[in-house]
């Protein structure tokens, strides 16, 4: 489990934690098998995924996980997901943020990358 002040990662499969704060799924598709009353859930943010074209792209390869983050922090600039992205940095003043991924390895996903921006406080076209 990924941790930042404030901010954490999490899979949406793993069990509710008490500490979890305000749990926000940030994958642009729904995790298979899980239903919406066992996740928990307090939003779907799901404008704020990586485009279709750039995780496909990326595949989850650890040897292409700086060039995705540096894509996504891109991607992130545009306007609804930079919105969506300050929404998110608001929740994470007011308590405990537990961003939630489908992805098997949190450490090297987006919502590490957006977890990151997050604890930081900064514009996601920094590196």
């Amino acid at each position: 489990m990924a941790q930042r002040p404030n901010t954490r990662v999490r899979r949406i499969y793993d069990p509710p934690l008490s500490d979890d704060g305000t749990r926000i799924l940030v994958d642009r598709l729904w995790a298979r098998g899980m239903s919406k009353a066992r996740a928990h859930l307090d939003e779907w943010c799901k404008n704020v995924a990586p485009s279709h074209e750039l995780r496909t792209w990326y595949g989850h390869d650890p040897a292409l996980f700086e060039e995705f983050a540096s894509r996504y922090r891109e991607e992130l600039t545009e306007p609804s997901r930079a919105a969506t992205l300050l929404h998110l940095g608001e929740l994470a003043r007011e308590r405990m943020l537990t961003l939630l991924t489908a992805t098997r390895d949190v450490n090297i996903s987006a919502a590490a990358v957006l977890a990151a921006l997050v604890a930081r406080g900064s514009d996601p076209g920094q590196t």
